[in-house]
């Protein structure tokens, strides 16, 4: 067990006031999201063009029509059937999960990675990059912004970016230049910052969903420091409209609560302006590992950030105006600990044995700490530096927890699907971010797991899973993904329970992960 994940507060929360009433009351916050809905509830894409894009995602993969003659199992592994007309994938029973598995690169470690190459002085070559949705509009970005971006024809998750040396400014100063990120915030906040610091007139615009993921804090704290920014008033989301002429430092004062990626684009953004740059939080900072993640990218790339206070306060960062970027040459992306957390998961439910190599105890990710979790519930972890073991003793039943997850948000939607298998309920607390994410998290947890047959209680920043009799889950469930990938992922796990889970639009692991299902497969043993 590793102490230095420990504290980062994976414990259990024994007591908490009850808010729970039957008709949820949407908190204020929250209703921002709303502008432009006729009302909360979730429905899967079925846009045609993204299904008909889903199609080629599965016919890339080499998945067969439902009738197709196939018993369901590949040589090694197991393969799964695709309707490809539904656009629905069928993950059939599995018995256990076995194997090693290497992760892909972190999400939130390659779009970082690429800006900051971005903004360096001399030319850097990352190593290991994410293959996904997220990460090919980060990429596409750069290069409607003209910055070089050299791709390896014999290594397609390495690139060569050839640095700024400071800010990006418009290659056509005289019209705005339109950038289109998709879902990604990973690209979507921390450009809105970064283009702020040069020249140029942008609009930063994406899909239907990001149009309802808030920003306004962002913008407030870039306005603060002299940038003329704007998102759309009414709803304090995207589009975001720049029109830029550099900054010279100053200070600014933002909120926390409901994205680190709001400090962490302006972080990544400062020292790229003439002058001293000093961001305060003025209430509480949430997911504090990623801002740890975001300050270790930078000192990687010769900028250290000073820190005063506690980060699970309200801190101040600092950072000098003779603080610059400068390539490392080269960098390797971990892989993804996020990610890992579908495997460790599944090895805890079914009893097997999975190892993930590219993220361990020496992680700079704070989600490797979902291994600490299942260690909760009666998993046996055993730690590497690079790579999680995990395993149950099969006369060692899971346990429910009840575990404070607001550093690990987006492990913590697994949990959730681990919880139906435990003995007693789980309670999931600090997930108010669920709400902002790709969807609104929350509700579609809420909806996917009753499905399933559990009783879920449902709070304004947590929830308690109450897992189905005896832990059998229900059979043949059409899983809604909601355009989220992990969604997707997450109740794919269902099947560990020993039946047949339907993932409608599968293809939607696109957005960080496009070979989840084959990966899962790989390591699955059937009934």
């Amino acid at each position: 067990m590793r102490t230095v994940f420990r504290q980062l507060a994976i414990a259990a929360i024994l007591s908490a006031p009850c808010l729970y009433t039957s008709a949820f009351t949407i908190p204020q916050k929250t209703q921002l999201m709303q502008n432009g809905r006729s009302s909360m509830v979730l429905e899967a894409s079925k846009n045609k063009d993204k299904i008909a894009s889903r199609s080629k995602w599965a016919e890339a993969r080499g998945y067969g029509d439902v009738d197709a003659s196939d018993d369901g199992a590949a040589a090694t592994g197991m393969s799964f059937a695709m309707d490809k007309e539904k656009n629905q994938l069928t993950v059939t029973p599995i018995k256990s999960l076995d194997g090693t598995v290497t992760l892909p690169g972190s999400k939130s470690l390659s779009n970082r990675c690429l800006l900051l190459a971005a903004l360096s002085e001399g030319n850097t070559r990352v190593e290991n990059l994410l293959e996904s949705d997220d990460i090919r509009y980060m990429l596409e970005a750069l290069d409607t912004l003209k910055v070089p971006v050299e791709r390896d024809a014999d290594d397609k998750t390495a690139v060569t970016v050839t640095g700024q040396a400071g800010p990006i400014d418009s290659p056509t100063p005289d019209e705005s230049l339109e950038l289109f990120l998709g879902n990604a915030g990973t690209a979507m906040r921390p450009l809105a910052a970064a283009l702020c610091m040069g020249k140029g007139k942008f609009v930063l615009d994406g899909v239907p969903r990001m149009r309802e993921r808030p920003i306004a804090d962002l913008i407030d704290g870039l306005k603060q420091l002299g940038a003329d920014v704007s998102c759309v008033e009414e709803t304090g989301c995207p589009p975001v409209t720049i029109n830029a002429n550099g900054l010279n430092g100053g200070s600014a004062s933002i909120s926390g609560k409901m994205s680190s990626q709001f400090l962490s684009s302006l972080l990544m953004a400062s020292p790229v302006v003439d002058g001293d740059v000093t961001i305060a939080i003025k209430d509480e900072l949430i997911s504090t590992p990623y801002v740890s993640l975001t300050i270790g990218l930078m000192k990687k790339f010769g900028v250290t950030v000073k820190i005063e206070g506690d980060m699970d306060g309200t801190p101040s960062f600092i950072i000098g105006k003779d603080e610059k970027y400068t390539s490392p040459e080269s960098i390797l992306v971990e892989g993804d600990a996020s990610s890992a957390s579908y495997f460790l998961a599944g090895a805890a439910i079914t009893g097997g044995t999975v190892t993930v190599r590219g993220c361990g105890s020496e992680s700079v990710q704070g989600d490797v700490a979902f291994a600490d979790v299942m260690e909760q519930m009666g998993a046996t972890v055993t730690w590497a530096p690079e790579s999680i073991t995990v395993s149950r003793d099969p006369n060692t039943k899971l346990k429910g927890v009840d575990v404070d997850c607001g550093k690990i948000p987006d492990a913590a939607m697994t949990l959730a699907v681990a919880a139906l298998f435990a003995e007693g309920p789980t309670t999931i607390r600090n997930v108010y971010s669920w709400r902002l994410k790709e969807t609104e998290r929350m509700k579609a947890i809420v909806a996917e797991c009753t499905k399933l047959g559990a009783t879920v209680e449902e709070f304004e920043d947590y929830c308690i899973i109450h897992p189905p009799a005896d832990n059998k889950v229900n059979d043949n469930v059409v899983i809604e993904t909601y355009d989220d990938h992990r969604m997707a992922m997450t109740f794919s796990l269902a099947a560990c329970g020993g039946v047949n889970v339907i993932i409608d639009d599968p293809g939607c692991t696109a957005k960080t992960f496009p070979t989840y299902f084959e990966m899962l497969g790989s390591i699955a043993s059937a009934n």
